[in-house]
């Protein structure tokens, strides 16, 4: 059964950056946008797994720092013409604190 877990402040992940979550299933990397958007990916590039928290932040993706494939936030789905997908964590935003479904 899945469970929503508090994880930091909004503020607590850099505009266009990321912080690392650690859970059973590995490393979680949660986004933060230009407008404050907040989502969470697992911290592997479905290329060559390379961290995507390492990445670059634009719009609603993020770009792979290893071999700049470029991921949707909202999905984890590669851009074409990659193909692929990394896993996808639902997150909430309440009060300025951010939450994590896992």
């Amino acid at each position: 059964m899945a469970e929503w877990k508090m994880i930091c402040k909004v503020e607590d992940i850099p505009q266009l950056g990321s912080r690392v979550v650690t859970s059973a299933e590995g490393d979680i990397a949660v986004f933060r946008t230009s407008s404050d958007g907040v989502f969470a990916l697992r911290d592997k590039c479905p290329h060559k797994g390379g961290p995507l928290s390492q990445g670059l932040v634009h719009g609603e993706q993020v770009t792979c720092s290893l071999h700049g494939w470029k991921l949707r936030l909202d999905t984890g789905e590669a851009i074409a013409p990659d193909v692929g997908c990394a896993r996808r964590y639902p997150t909430k935003v309440e009060g300025g604190q951010v939450f994590l479904e896992i």
